[in-house]
Parts: C-alpha cells; sequence; structure tokens
C-alpha cells in the first residue's frame, strides 16, 4: 500500500496550483490547519476559491494568504473580526458568498455523500435567494447546491498512518465533512500514530477519505486551550 504520510506541510500541499478551490476546517480559529496555511502562504499561486466557516480573524489563520491577494472567491458564514476580508469586499478584490450557517454545513455534506442539490426555506427572501431556483412545499424553498473542493486542508488531535482520525472537542467542526467533500484531503496532526492506537470506537474519520497526513509542529493557537486566571 502507497503511503499516506508526508514529512511536512510543504510536501503535502506542494501540488496546490492557481485557480484550485480549497476547502479549510476550523471555526474561527479552532481547528485550523496551521502547518497547512503556512506552507501555501510560501506558494507562487492565486486565484483560490476557499470554503472556510470564515477567512481568518485578528490577523490569523487563512487572512495569511487573504493578504498575499491568493483568494479571488470564498464561501464562508462569518466575516466580523475579520477587517482584511471587510477592506477587499469593499474594494472588490475578492467575492464572497455568505452562506447561512447550517445551509453551509448542509452544502459540504451534501457533495461528500454525492447529492447535487437541496431545497431549504432558509434565506428565502432574502439576498441569500437571489438568482436561485425557488420552489413550494409546506413553505417557499431555495435550491442550494453541493460544495467541492479540490483540496481540503483539516486538523486533528491525532491520526494514524492508514489516515484514521480523532477530533479534539469542538476542534472538530466542519472538518470530518469537509474530508468527505474533496477529491484530496490533507491532514496534519499533533499526534501521528500507528495503525491501531486508535480504538474503532474512537475514530471520528476513517482514513478512506484521508490521502496526506503528516505530523505537524509549533502551534501557536492559544484559542484551543484552556486558560484559567490564577488567584
Amino acid at each position: 500500500m502507497k503511503t499516506k504520510v508526508y514529512e511536512n506541510a510543504a510536501l503535502a500541499c506542494a501540488d496546490i496550483s492557481s485557480g484550485s478551490s480549497l476547502m479549510s476546517g476550523g471555526f474561527g480559529l479552532c481547528g485550523i490547519a496551521e502547518n497547512c496555511i503556512d506552507a501555501i502562504a510560501e506558494l507562487n499561486i492565486n486565484n483560490l476559491t476557499v470554503i472556510s466557516n470564515n477567512i481568518g480573524n485578528s490577523g490569523r489563520g487563512l487572512v495569511k494568504i487573504l493578504v498575499q491577494n491568493k483568494i479571488s472567491k470564498a464561501y464562508c458564514s462569518y466575516v466580523g473580526g475579520n477587517p482584511d476580508l471587510e477592506k477587499q469586499m469593499l474594494d472588490g478584490s475578492i467575492q464572497v458568498e455568505l452562506v447561512p450557517q447550517g445551509t453551509f454545513s448542509e452544502r459540504i455534506r451534501a457533495a461528500g455523500l454525492g447529492i447535487r442539490a437541496f431545497y431549504t426555506p432558509t434565506g428565502y427572501g432574502t439576498l441569500v435567494a437571489e438568482g436561485k431556483e425557488t420552489k413550494d412545499f409546506d413553505k417557499p424553498c431555495i435550491l442550494e447546491t453541493a460544495l467541492h473542493g479540490d483540496f481540503a486542508i483539516i486538523k486533528a488531535q491525532k491520526g494514524d498512518k492508514y489516515g484514521n482520525l480523532w477530533f479534539k472537542e469542538t476542534a472538530r467542526n466542519f472538518s470530518p465533512l469537509m474530508a468527505m467533500a474533496a477529491r484530496t484531503t490533507i491532514v496534519e496532526v499533533e499526534e501521528l500514530v500507528e495503525l491501531g492506537e486508535i480504538p474503532p470506537e474512537d475514530i471520528h474519520l476513517p482514513g478512506i477519505f484521508v490521502q496526506r497526513i503528516f505530523q505537524g509542529s509549533n502551534y501557536k493557537n492559544d484559542i484551543e486551550f484552556l486558560k484559567v486566571e490564577e488567584e
């Protein structure tokens, strides 16, 4: 069996190219693939379509590639706390499709399950519905299409060499859905273990949805750690 294990983020992300669609796990800054984002920041690419709950926050996360003008379009459900994205939205240098968070999750899940589109009442009668097909069921609904990605970059707390993953608490967020919806899923883990070291009942995402995995390092995202004030 060909190994899925890569030495580092640079090698795992090396073939992400201009024009690629990129799914990025994380809720705000919780659960983001920090090493992958740093590696993409070093690539000479542009015109990325990014699918992420938000495009970084307070100068961190995906903001690193946003300020390099590598993102031309973004699908997200939250843009607050991101002055860099606000600036690019206002000057027209990026196209942003705001998607209600439940619809955002379902569009990604649909892609992973092979569902092409679905109807939802969420967003009917608002800007979200502009240009979309509508149909009456028990109430008016709009047609939403599945969201696919060429690549997904996600982070897990623990993974084995086949790609079976265990996530720590809410850092799981959208990542398993994105892994199912992307052609190539790149995973960084804080602990890379041997096959069999994660009990089957603890596996949150089976390795069949993972194509590349590596052990990350130098994590600086303090939002994932409990801070207790000493008295």
